[in-house]
């Protein structure tokens, strides 16, 4: 079966593992922040955390940028279901903004509108949340913009986007936001299993997501509120979760994120490949400002059905990016044309670095007759 997504793992990788399974710590040991300055690095971020999934990257993130019960968060349709979730978690309102034709991104011509007629209303976004579909980052620079002017917070989610580029600088950079999140899920860029992360260059928002991630507590002890009793102490300061990275997925991280250019390098190649070959059929666009990771190849075609049926027997798996979040039973929000002329006809096809040419050309060929 060829896969629409699939990790990549080596022998580097077993080795890593294995090695802090004989070490001392299998978790809130020293491979988390050896992870965690890798991945600052590789984005140019001055922060990172990492955590025990995606979504909790986002609830997390949520949380440390001020959410809470009565708050307004926008964010794409065109997105898994945790992006919206999470601000639910904190008690806050959630509403969707329509995708671009074109980049399958947020609308930034429909955000600017829909900040114009929530300010006249007096429903402004507290946050607005862009999401980077299949690799290719938001117009960032327009959002940032537009946050200035009506006052919103911008957290990125680039669960799909570690790696890629905007204005040549590395998505998870935040230059254009407050926060930016990735998921390291198997069919992403680089996988530790389950894991997140969040990059920050706000000391402020990285301290609170390091003390939420660990239960509201803090051993340090020019934050304690009474004399400490030992080398034991603690204290906890707010209601926190326990969303801990542990060490055996963060040296699978750091071994991973060693391959992440060479990752990007070969999805790039394989995006080439399909835009070179396949016709007859909507094929994804790149924005001049970006320089996608590929975490998806979508394509659109009338006849999704029987084209993911048919592929399926021929021994290829696709898959569907996304069922609009917004028409999911749960949240019964207006239906938004962009969004849902795309989810009628999406298909994305499969993309994965271990894929060989032969895999590519049986793709190809199988839509010929299609």
């Amino acid at each position: 079966m060829i896969y629409y997504g699939k990790q990549s793992i080596n022998q580097d990788d077993i080795e890593a593992v294995t090695e802090v399974l004989n070490s001392d710590f299998l978790t809130q040991g020293p491979k988390v922040s050896e992870f965690e300055n890798d991945l600052k690095i590789f984005c140019n971020a001055k922060y990172a955390k990492v955590v025990s999934n995606a979504t909790a990257a986002l609830h997390l993130a949520y949380l440390a940028i001020g959410i809470q019960k009565g708050d307004i968060v926008w964010t794409s349709p065109n997105t898994f279901v945790s992006t919206a979730n999470a601000a639910k978690f904190c008690d806050a309102e959630v509403d969707f903004v329509d995708i671009d034709p074109k980049t399958y991104n947020m609308s930034i011509d429909s955000l600017r509108d829909k900040l114009i007629q929530a300010k006249q209303n007096n429903k402004l976004p507290k946050l607005v949340v862009p999401v980077h579909f299949s690799g290719q980052s938001c117009q960032m620079q327009e959002i940032s913009e537009l946050s200035k002017e009506y006052g919103f917070k911008v957290i990125e989610d680039a669960s799909h986007a570690l790696g890629g580029d905007y204005k040549n600088k590395k998505v998870g950079s935040c230059e254009f936001s407050d926060m930016a999140i990735f998921s390291f899920h198997p069919v992403k860029m680089i996988t530790t299993g389950e894991g997140g992360a969040i990059t920050t260059n706000d000391p402020k928002l990285d301290e609170k997501v390091a003390l939420l991630r660990t239960h509201g507590i803090t051993k340090d002890i020019k934050k304690f509120e009474n004399e400490t009793h030992g080398d034991w102490y603690y204290e906890q300061k707010v209601l926190g979760y326990n969303y801990r990275l542990t060490d055996i997925q963060a040296a699978l991280g750091v071994s991973q994120l060693k391959r992440l250019d060479k990752f990007v390098y070969r999805r790039r190649e394989i995006a080439s490949f399909y835009l070179d070959h396949l016709k007859d059929i909507v094929l994804p666009f790149q924005h001049k400002d970006t320089n996608s990771s590929w975490h998806l190849f979508v394509i659109q075609t009338e006849n999704r059905k029987k084209v993911y049926e048919d592929l399926v027997k021929k021994g290829i798996q696709t898959q569907v990016h996304y069922i609009p979040v917004n028409a999911q039973p749960y949240y019964k929000s207006p239906s938004l044309i962009n969004c849902n002329n795309f989810y009628s006809k999406c298909l994305s096809l499969p993309l994965y670095p271990d894929l060989t040419n032969q895999d590519l050309e049986l793709v190809v060929k199988s839509f010929e007759n299609n």
